[in-house]
């Protein structure tokens, strides 16, 4: 039987690299007059999530579990708005997600995995904070 918080472990990593592309090719693809505000802060917010990728790895493999190299669906989008709704969107699933990787590590007084999703869980509700931002 798999254990539940390596499960979601790497289903984090797997999210963690689709957003890391996804973010990047926007940062590439974005255009308009509102595009220079927003392209570095693509790229800033991938940066932030290959790195978060690389730390769940590191935890998952410590744990005992093979990290994936598989993503998530990527989803681009067409237009900024449209990057951006789908942005705010998956960083939504993530913080739904870490919360409840917490109270699993919690549970179970793994307070390494808890401490390492609370610091993520930072990051993320401030990703999500910014994408709001900008939809407004």
């Amino acid at each position: 039987m798999a254990d539940e918080l390596l499960e979601l472990l790497n289903k984090a990593i797997a999210r963690e690299i689709q957003v890391s592309v996804q973010y990047m090719w926007q940062h590439i693809m974005v255009m308009g007059m509102k595009s220079p505000e927003v392209k570095d802060l693509f790229q800033d917010i991938a940066v932030d999530e290959m790195k978060h990728a690389e730390k769940i790895a590191e935890r998952l493999f410590y744990l005992g579990g093979i990290p994936t190299t598989k993503p998530t669906p990527i989803v681009v989008g067409g237009s900024l708005e449209d990057m951006v709704k789908h942005d705010l969107k998956a960083e939504e699933e993530a913080i739904e997600m870490y919360r409840k990787i917490i109270a699993i590590a919690a549970q179970r007084e793994d307070s390494t995995t808890r401490l390492l999703f609370e610091e993520i869980l930072t990051d993320e509700e401030e990703h999500k904070h910014l994408f709001t931002i900008l939809l407004k």
